[in-house]
């Protein structure tokens, strides 16, 4: 008997299995005797969280500084645009994987090309999410300890508060912060409530039988407030919001004192360099967009399925409302000064009362932010790597092992690439411009193209076309324009 029959005439309710104290994390849909904790599903608000998560990372940092290619009004339409776009190009993935009955992203990827389909996929989400991962400690590094990638060293809040110290250096920071807050994060499992039922389950390996019972009432009821990564998403978000409130409050605080310059509206074409140049910030617009490795997790666990079109447009409302507000009010306040990373230029002073303190909590909290975003992005990494090498295996949940040595390897690369990566720009270039713009529109777009059960409309077909042609043509020029000033900045001096 399955865990589905059991659950007829219940669509809104779904029931998870324990059989043991080594039963896996994730059950499978096999019913055999043992103990059964019922699992609503997660909320819809939670799965806005978790969403939002996924997409408001590292992206809108980047954001003022595209502003000052493309300027305001452009620059605003196009983060709309690219909202509308991502929110039809989950809504063509959904489909089509209600109509292959798949789980997953890799799944109907597999059902419209094959094997090969999903190896391309899972080489696609492994270059982009290490990618946004490294970019995420990179820039914790630089807020904690500071950076001179530009040049200027640009003095970081632990170094502000303590002075230069040994534990304050670049090194240091980031390795404390991968074994303190990267590594347990990463631990969890799941991304919705039963994240914490390993600590039920394993507890029984550590305790007697009456404690173990005790601490499983005790759990249990924590269970029932907390929602796991949920909650953590949530928190995440707020914290994304109290960086953008205080940004918002300096500007319109420097906007009455009459110090901030009417800001570029529209882009300033001179030349032919200048005009290709424009294209360097759809990959930047990508980057801050990329959710659908998610969605199917999120989806999965809803306690209502046919809520995910809700939770999306929810979720993509919220972060395009966020990603206007950070670069119109961080364009204004730093006008032609705007960095590539934003943040960098709190280091500066403010010219406001209480300038230094505010200039703290905006890098404190958005690197606590990207801290919690973390490993809800580190999720579907470690799974869509554990698919690509050992895609025989039985759940990566069910083998401790298993899980524990893709961690670690995955947790180790991402060090030694923040270690040895000094700036987030170009890695902004490249994850945006080839694995992220495959993950967020070639790749739904051929899916709908390819239209495997005949359900693709005239509508959607032309979307899908025009998607390709706008993500191919716009992605090979920006790569071109940044070789191209690549180029020029290394032979530069040797022309003088």
């Amino acid at each position: 008997m399955t865990v589905d029959g059991k659950m007829e005439g219940r669509k809104s309710k779904k029931m998870k299995e324990i059989r043991d104290e080594n039963a896996p994390l994730l059950p499978r849909k096999r019913e055999e005797e043992g103990e059964f904790v019922e699992f609503n599903g997660a909320s819809f608000s939670g799965a806005v969280f978790n969403l939002s998560t996924t997409i408001v990372g590292a992206g809108i940092m980047a954001l003022p500084a595209t502003m000052k290619v493309v300027g305001l009004v452009f620059g605003i339409f196009m983060i709309v645009f690219m909202a509308f776009l991502t929110e039809r190009s989950i809504n063509m993935l959904l489909k089509f994987s209600r109509a292959a009955k798949s789980t997953s992203y890799g799944g109907v990827m597999e059902d419209s090309f094959g094997k090969f389909g999903r190896i391309l996929l899972q080489l696609s989400v492994l270059v982009n999410n290490i990618g946004v991962l490294i970019v995420y400690m990179i820039i914790i590094g630089d807020v904690l300890s500071g950076t001179s990638s530009s040049g200027t060293h640009h003095a970081g809040v632990l170094e502000g508060w303590f002075g230069s110290q040994w534990w304050t250096e670049r090194l240091i920071v980031l390795l404390i912060t991968t074994l303190f807050v990267f590594a347990p994060l990463a631990c969890f499992k799941r991304i919705d409530i039963h994240g914490y039922i390993c600590t039920i389950v394993n507890c029984r390996r550590l305790v007697d039988a009456e404690m173990s019972n005790c601490l499983i009432l005790v759990i249990g009821f924590v269970l029932d407030v907390i929602d796991s990564l949920s909650y953590t998403s949530a928190l995440s978000v707020g914290l994304a919001v109290v960086f953008l409130v205080i940004m918002v409050g300096i500007t319109v605080i420097k906007l009455f004192s009459g110090t901030v310059m009417m800001p570029q509206l529209l882009p300033n074409i001179t030349d032919m360099t200048s005009f290709w140049n424009l294209f360097t910030v759809v990959p930047v617009l990508v980057t801050a967009y990329i959710c659908h490795y998610n969605v199917h997790s999120i989806d999965n666990e809803l306690e209502d399925s046919t809520q995910i079109k809700g939770v999306v447009r929810t979720a993509l409302g919220l972060c395009s409302s966020v990603y206007v507000m950070t670069s119109l009010f961080g364009f204004l306040l730093f006008g032609d000064g705007t960095l590539d990373d934003v943040l960098a230029n709190f280091d500066t002073d403010l010219g406001i009362p209480y300038g230094s303190v505010l200039n703290d909590a905006v890098r404190v909290s958005y690197a606590a932010h990207l801290m919690l975003v973390f490993p809800i992005v580190f999720y579907p990494l470690r799974l869509n790597i554990d698919g690509l090498c050992f895609p025989s295996s039985r759940p990566l949940v069910s083998d401790n092992k298993r899980f524990a040595l893709i961690t670690t390897v995955l947790i180790c690369l991402i060090f030694i690439g923040a270690t040895f990566i000094p700036s987030i720009w170009d890695a902004f270039q490249f994850t945006g411009a080839t694995a992220a713009v495959c993950l967020g529109y070639i790749f739904p777009a051929s899916i709908t193209l390819r239209d495997h059960y005949g359900i693709a409309t005239t509508k959607e077909k032309s979307l899908a076309i025009l998607m390709i042609v706008l993500a191919v043509f716009s992605n090979v020029v920006a790569i071109y324009s940044d070789a191209y000033a690549m180029i020029n900045k290394n032979t530069g001096p040797s022309e003088i």
